[in-house]
């Protein structure tokens, strides 16, 4: 089955008309996309956009050949002039399934906001699942058949892969490209990035793609550190590169401290944020987590795990940390480390980047500064990926 992208932006297409935003600024060239529309074998068209038929064209395609046009989602804009000699478009009820007359088979997708997703099973068995922005499918059943594509709004709706993946329906073998982009994620390097880490990629308006060639498939990074100063927007970062995945296991190092109303409000912003599919626990005992088979872990953070730790060595005391408080840190550092390195789950863990502000005015502070640039150099050493945070913007600085 062959598939190709007329248009793989947002509705308004990117860059929106009369948008002064730097991301729509910096949308040019292959960056620049139309709204998302989609041609399967010359014969099937999911979603008209304007100049459906000028894209094709430039693509190297003809709509001719088209047998059934369907839409996916409400069309809020003027009306879409529908080329001579095309279908009139319609929308499959949800649960509805169409045969066409070309071997291909139409499935509807309830979804859970307003729109219909499309399962597509062509002539030889392929399948391919398309989404419309801003939907997820509901009422998935498990276990599911992977598809071997999948075209989603991963950006808007990083859950909807989620809730695929944990019913099967999207595996380690699945092509999963991110449709509808806007404007709310810078493109290039960074749109690449981002999708990079949820396992999905981004390809320019007019591509054809093979669906079940497997090749160009990213591999998802099984440990990352996210470093970052205050309010960097680290955790965030962190956050977002795992939000494409079900069942994670949030472990905060924080404790609850208890009668520290502007912590709780930390705590109540950090969990707000996260998936409500994502179950957490409080603990600085990370070395049987990471050696446990699981969903993956999200480390929030190794600077308070590191304070915690040195409490435990007595490492406030100078007498206690000449006599066998360094010794006793040291050995700690060293057992989470080795099991960073031989951990099989998916691990993305945050620190603190504390070594480039003021030297800290008491040997306490420095202690601390110079032993958290050590855990995060040795932590570092055991991760794929590796990133510095800065205004929110994030620096790979390995992988």
């Amino acid at each position: 089955m062959e598939l190709t992208l007329l248009g793989t932006g947002a509705p308004a297409g990117l860059p929106r008309p009369d948008c002064p935003c730097a991301a729509c600024a910096a949308a040019l060239g292959p960056d620049a996309r139309a709204a998302t529309a989609l041609l399967l074998d010359g014969a099937l068209l999911l979603d008209l956009t304007p100049g459906a038929a000028f894209a094709a064209a430039r693509a190297g395609r003809s709509l001719t050949g088209v047998r059934q046009v369907l839409l996916s989602h409400p069309h809020d804009g003027p009306a879409v002039e529908v080329p001579a000699g095309l279908p009139q478009p319609g929308r499959v009820p949800d649960g509805r399934e169409l045969t066409l007359l070309t071997g291909h088979r139409v499935r509807a997708v309830a979804l859970d906001a307003p729109g219909t997703g499309y399962a597509v099973t062509g002539p030889e068995g392929q399948r391919l699942l398309y989404l419309p922005p801003g939907g997820a499918p509901a009422g998935l059943e498990e276990p599911a058949e992977s598809y071997d594509m999948v075209l989603a709004d991963v950006v808007g709706r990083p859950d909807a892969l989620a809730k695929l993946r944990a019913v099967g329906a999207v595996g380690a073998t699945t092509d999963v490209v991110a449709v509808h982009l806007d404007h709310d994620v810078p493109p290039g390097p960074e749109l690449g990035r981002r999708l990079a880490a949820a396992g999905a990629r981004a390809v320019p308006d007019g591509t054809t793609l093979a669906v079940g060639v497997y090749e160009d498939v990213p591999d998802v990074p099984r440990r990352t550190l996210v470093l970052g100063g205050a309010r960097s927007g680290k955790s965030v970062e962190a956050e977002r590169r795992l939000e494409a995945f079900p069942d994670v296991l949030y472990v905060a190092t924080g404790g609850s401290r208890n009668g520290d109303t502007e912590w709780s409000a930390r705590v109540a912003a950090h969990r707000d944020r996260r998936p409500g599919s994502w179950r957490t626990v409080e603990t600085c005992d990370l070395v049987p987590l990471l050696e446990e088979e699981g969903p993956p872990l999200l480390i929030d953070c190794l600077s308070l795990w590191l304070t915690d730790a040195m409490d435990a060595a007595g490492a406030w005391d100078d007498a206690v940390w000449a006599e066998r408080g360094e010794k006793a840190l040291r050995e700690r550092v060293r057992e989470l480390t080795e099991a960073v390195r031989a951990t099989r789950r998916t691990v993305v863990a945050v620190s603190n980047e504390v070594g480039s502000g003021i030297v800290p005015s008491t040997a306490s502070g420095r202690r601390y500064r110079d032993e958290l640039g050590r855990l995060n150099a040795g932590f570092a050493d055991e991760c794929e990926h590796v990133l510095l945070v800065v205004a929110g913007q994030a620096v790979v600085l390995r992988g």
